[in-house]
């Protein structure tokens, strides 16, 4: 028998023995969409914790469910925090959807199935309308805009998510499990709806590791500047971040730089623009801002604008360069506020008249978006803005965006502040695109 004090001491011992244990962890999670740029397909991509295979069971919304099968891969994940935790992120390309149509669909494996979510595949026409959701800086804590935008996007608002760079605040803080209840969060808008990202400053730990492995965009630069179309439009998402951090490589800032002018030029093809008039590029930090914090965007030489003149040799900004290729809109976040701008090239203000600045405007159209919410909460202004400030809102939001056809182009602010309400909102409109456009 026991003795009694043996008996207690065991007993005592047992929450360590079984904290002890690791769970077994392969059941799917965090669950998120992306388009990867070919008409009729989708990414679905989860994490396990265990390796399991990689699985999406799918059908058409109405007809037999999981008809359909497809298989793809796992990629071990090796956080560089202390405990070095490791995670398995799945990746499974679907191919051949009928554009417009609504699919149902659960990932995983015969260890684990998600729950069943559902999407529409991306219409491929160009006479398409796009709707889009846009922001960024929206953290795992004080995440403001995060309900009413996950209610929004199951009611069917948004064809498209762009979060403009900064997640979680911040994906690798205790080894990475804020990033998963991060992406876990997300899942109700992203496991619906494409979720097309950028990385921001506050990815930037351990080289944008947990933002690289985490992600799926198209091409093959882990996510880190990419383009796609959609309707009338040519979307380029790029990393302003190579300009800040050249620790990781000085090389990065020509190689995007180099990749963005390629893209440009075959995007203002006159087959390729007569398709997709429309340019629009997201990046996080803006080129220009009238925040008060001392931000790149807040000075003449701002490096996203004008480049680096300290390097040999000296690297190129990208005003200079949207300019000349004819970017009709830049979005920006990095700021925890929502800034409109008049149509601006080299600091000065181009409109496209006084009465109508946004018809036929004569530079591109900047929209700073990055109140969604976060722990670092909103940023004051500058009292005394420039004049290419349009409009300006502390209020904790998001903005909102169709792509209408290939003249009009719509954009609205919304103030979660406000309970919703739409407090800005222009339409863009260009009866012809390209550099010529300006003159």
């Amino acid at each position: 028998m026991v003795p009694v004090h043996a008996a207690c001491v065991l007993m005592s011992l047992a929450p360590l023995l079984v904290l002890g244990v690791p769970p077994i962890w392969t059941q799917p999670e965090q669950v998120h969409l992306s388009y990867p740029g070919e008409p009729g397909s989708m990414v679905v991509t989860w994490t396990t914790l265990n390796k399991t295979e990689s699985v999406v069971e799918y059908g058409l919304m109405g007809g037999r469910l999981f008809d359909m099968s497809a298989k793809g891969y796992a990629t071990l994940f090796v956080d560089s925090g202390e405990e070095k935790r490791k995670m398995y992120i799945h990746r499974v390309t679907l191919t051949g959807l009928k554009p417009a149509a609504t699919y149902v669909y659960h990932c995983g494996s015969d260890e684990g199935w998600s729950d069943v979510f559902f999407f529409t595949a991306l219409n491929d026409s160009a006479s398409f309308s796009p709707r889009f959701a846009l922001y960024g800086d929206l953290g795992n804590e004080n995440p403001q805009s995060l309900a009413r935008l996950q209610k929004e996007t199951q009611l069917g608002m948004y064809d498209v998510i762009l979060h403009i760079g900064d997640f979680a605040y911040d994906m690798h803080e205790d080894n990475a499990r804020i990033g998963d209840e991060f992406m876990r969060q997300i899942q109700s808008i992203a496991a619906y709806v494409p979720y097309m990202t950028c990385p921001g400053n506050h990815e930037s730990t351990y080289n944008f590791s947990n933002y690289r492995n985490r992600f799926s965009m198209p091409g093959q630069t882990e996510s880190l500047w990419y383009s796609w179309n959609l309707g009338s439009a040519h979307i380029i998402s790029l990393s302003t971040e190579v300009y800040f951090y050249l620790e990781y490589g000085l090389e990065l800032v020509f190689k995007q730089y180099e990749w963005l002018k390629k893209d440009l030029e075959e995007a203002n093809k006159p087959e390729n623009r007569a398709v997709r008039p429309w340019i629009i590029t997201m990046g996080h930090r803006p080129m220009y801002c009238s925040d008060d914090d001392q931000d790149d965007c807040t000075t003449f030489d701002s490096l996203v604008r004008l480049g680096l003149n300290f390097t040999k040799p000296p690297a190129p900004g990208l005003e200079d360069l949207f300019y000349h290729q004819g970017v009709d809109v830049a979005l920006w976040a990095h700021e925890h506020t929502y800034e409109r701008l008049w149509p601006v090239y080299g600091d000065k203000v181009y409109n496209g008249s006084k009465a109508q600045p946004y018809v036929n405007p004569k530079a591109p159209v900047h929209i700073i978006t990055g109140s969604a919410g976060c722990r670092e909460k909103t940023d004051p202004f500058n009292p005394n803005p420039k004049e290419w400030s349009a409009l300006r809102s502390t209020d904790y939001g998001y903005t909102r965006m169709q792509v209408v056809n290939a003249t009009h182009l719509y954009l609205e602010q919304v103030s979660d502040d406000q309970y919703g309400k739409v407090i800005d909102s222009i339409w863009v409109v260009k009866e012809k695109h390209g550099f010529s456009s300006w003159f």
